[in-house]
């Protein structure tokens, strides 16, 4: 991984288009090919990011870009969606190289693991028609709990909680904007699965197209049967 502390603006053209004015960044070069340019705040969410596959190539400015004060053109270019992000580098402050080997995975607690482990077995439970594609779906940003095909074969991308509140739902909406610049899985809509969520969270997510789905544990492991409660 390398991590370069710089003074710089961003454009990003393709399917969206975002422009970050000059200002000192921390730009990140993952081993997998993927940029993440962040700032000194908004948590761990990039302000622009290009996902793999994708190739960076450093550029000499010319000489009227040189004279803004530009001294490297970072562009980066993305291999099946031809999106691109410039990074005008104006100064390079730190620049720092560092091999983290191999990750072993995110391991999640028990409860939750289980639920991911459950859900994906029972998939119907998001409708009928639903198929199961993949957990723990990788994206450049972290995995989503289950990639899933609906009755259309549109993409699902499911992400779980114990307990849904609004940072869940902020997650989820990370993982589908980026899942959604891909041409091969978008459109993607999103569900926010949990054994309860909050009325915020839920709020949220209806207003951004997110479906909710309250999930029971113990009926999900066979061990009580709501088709046969009283109560």
């Amino acid at each position: 991984m390398r991590l370069v502390i710089a003074t710089c603006s961003v454009d990003y053209a393709g399917r969206l288009s975002a422009h970050l004015p000059l200002a000192m960044r921390v730009i990140m070069l993952k081993s997998d090919g993927s940029v993440l340019v962040h700032s000194d705040g908004g948590s761990y969410k990039p302000l622009n990011w290009m996902p793999p596959p994708c190739s960076l190539e450093v550029l000499t400015p010319d000489s009227d870009v040189a004279d803004t004060g530009v001294i490297e053109v970072w562009k980066v270019i993305h291999h099946k969606t031809s999106d691109i992000l410039v990074v005008n580098i104006h100064e390079i402050h730190e620049d720092l190289t560092r091999e983290l080997g191999v990750d072993p995975g995110l391991i999640k607690d028990g409860v939750e693991a289980d639920l991911q482990k459950l859900l994906a077995e029972h998939i119907e439970l998001l409708g009928e028609g639903t198929t199961l594609v993949k957990r723990e779906y990788m994206t450049a940003i972290g995995p989503v709990d289950i990639l899933a095909t609906d009755e259309k074969g549109a993409s699902v991308a499911v992400e779980i909680k114990r307990r849904g509140d609004i940072d869940g739902v902020e997650q989820l909406t990370r993982y589908l904007e980026l899942m959604n610049r891909d041409p091969h899985l978008a459109p993607v809509r999103g569900v926010y699965a949990a054994q309860e969520i909050k009325p915020q969270a839920r709020t949220l997510a209806e207003d951004r197209g997110i479906e909710c789905v309250v999930l029971d544990y113990d009926n999900m492991r066979g061990l009580d049967d709501s088709a046969e409660r009283l109560f």
